[in-house]
Formats: C-alpha cells, structure tokens, sequence
C-alpha cells in the first residue's frame, strides 16, 4: 500500500475507534461504573499507554511552563468538560443519537470563529451550518426515537465545549505540535475527575471482567489507539483530508449502537445523521 492509502487506512480506523466511545459508555453505565471513574481512568491509562508509545518511539518531549499550562487548562476546562457532558448526555440519549448531536461542533466552531473573523465567514459556511442545524433538528424534533430533549441540551454542551477547545488548541499548535500537547491534555483531564469524584464520593473501582473490560476498552480502543492512528494518518494525507474521513465517526456509532446495543435506525436518523456529516464536510473543505 502506497502512504495515501496507508494513511486513509489509519484516519478510518481512528473513527472506528472513537465512533465506539458510546458503546463502550453505556456498557460501563450498565455495570455501575460512575461518570468521573469511568473518566478518570479512561484518561490516567490513555496517559500511561500515550507517553508510553511516545516514549518509546523518542518523541516524547517536556514543553515549557507556557504549554504545560495551556494544556492544563484545555485538559480540565475543554476536553474534561467535553467528556464529563458526552457521558452524561448517555443517560438520556442513545449512543447513536449521542454521536450525531456531538458532531455539530464544527458549526460551533463556525461560529466562534465568525464573532472573531466575520470577513471569515462565506455564505457557503453558513449553508453548511444551516445543514448540520438542520440534521440536528430533523431527528430531534420529528423522529423522537431515542430522543430526550434534556439530553439534546446536555450533549449541545458538550458539541460548545469542544469547539471551544479546538479553537484555542489551535492558537497552541502554532507553537508545538498536537500529539506532544495531547500528551499533557490527557493527565489535566484525569486529574480533573479524580478530584471532581473525591468531591463528590463517586470514585470506585470497577468490579467484574466486564467492568474492566468496558473502561479497558474506552481507555484503549475509544481514545489511544484512534488518537494514535488519526495523528498517524495526518502526517500521510494532511490534517484537512483526515478531518473529512474522520466524519464517519457518527455513522460508527449508529451502526454500532444498532448492532450491540439494539438501538433503534429509521430512516429520519439516516437523513438526519447524513445532513450533519454533510455540512461537516463542507465545513472542513471551506477551511482548506
């Protein structure tokens, strides 16, 4: 295989991984597991097996103070916000719908950036907000399978919280590269929940092959091995390409909502979803 298509290989499998987030997320959920245990190990063994690799590979490398607090801040505002609203969206939502409400972040995005840089923003930006929106609105308001208003709410928090941390990310990434600042992301974001679950006595391990087996899994499949392999695949086919193949992500956790969890699929989800993943698409291509 030529590295284009080594590298299309390794953006897929980098949505594979993340799309299976909420599956894994609701299995821990079924097994007790609370929000900030599930969180807090996910990110202390992403940490470990990041650093490790990094390591390993002779990439891993201490920034300074400025970049380790930028990264402290995204870690515990941005990405531990982000997280903490996804999982908690999976109380009230399906995986599947989950999944697709997060993935209007770009529009968000769209939108910080307008406030801004409005001479940034073309009419065709604004097309592709009104589709992403209007997915949104498609299988929220008229398919209300798996649909919980409340988790709508929570999980458009966490689509916000996300933008927001992409759009200072990448004022950082001006001065040290993305998988050295998400090796330092990891550990705020872990801290972040071991103290919000001392707080708040929801810290306990798991108990069970299939409790460990669910935040493994998070840990590794749904966050090293997709970050790895997405940073992987960005330095074969350039960040604006992997971003766009990236936006299988949703359709991962439909399909994989359907087949594990039994989630519902009608086809207003199927043109909702679609709707969302093509304004996305058109968000990444007007930023090339």
């Amino acid at each position: 295989m030529d590295d284009e298509s080594v590298g299309i290989a390794l953006v897929v499998v980098s949505a594979i991984g993340f799309g299976t987030l909420g599956i894994f997320g609701v299995i821990a959920a079924d097994q007790g597991l609370s929000i900030p245990t599930v969180l807090a190990l996910r990110f202390a063994l992403a940490t470990a097996l990041v650093w490790g690799v990094r390591w390993h590979r002779g990439r891993f490398r201490v920034p300074g103070r400025r970049i380790l607090a930028i990264a402290f801040a995204l870690g515990a505002g941005g990405y531990a916000v982000q997280s903490g609203l996804y999982f908690f969206g999976l109380e009230f939502m399906t995986a599947g719908m989950v999944g697709i409400v997060l993935y209007t972040y770009p529009a968000f995005v769209v939108c910080l950036v307008a406030v801004v840089h409005p001479d940034r923003v073309t009419p065709r930006l604004l097309g592709a907000l009104g589709l992403s929106i209007g997915g949104v609105a498609l299988v929220t308001g008229v398919d209300p399978a798996g649909v919980d208003p409340r988790g709508v709410v929570v999980v458009l928090g966490a689509a916000l919280a996300y933008s927001l941390y992409i759009v200072v990310s990448q004022r950082a990434l001006t001065t040290v590269d993305a998988e050295t600042l998400t090796s330092f992301v990891l550990p705020s974001a872990a801290l972040s929940f071991v103290v919000f679950g001392v707080g708040t006595d929801t810290l306990a391990m798991p108990d069970g092959a299939v409790a460990w087996g669910s935040v493994l899994a998070i840990a590794i499949l749904a966050t090293v091995v997709p970050v790895l392999t997405f940073f992987a695949g960005i330095e074969k086919i350039g960040a604006s390409r992997a971003s766009i193949i990236s936006t299988a992500e949703p359709a991962v956790t439909v399909a994989l909502g359907a087949a594990v969890l039994g989630e519902p699929i009608t086809v207003v989800t199927v043109v909702g979803g679609t709707l969302v993943v093509a304004g996305v698409i058109v968000i990444q291509r007007e930023g090339t």
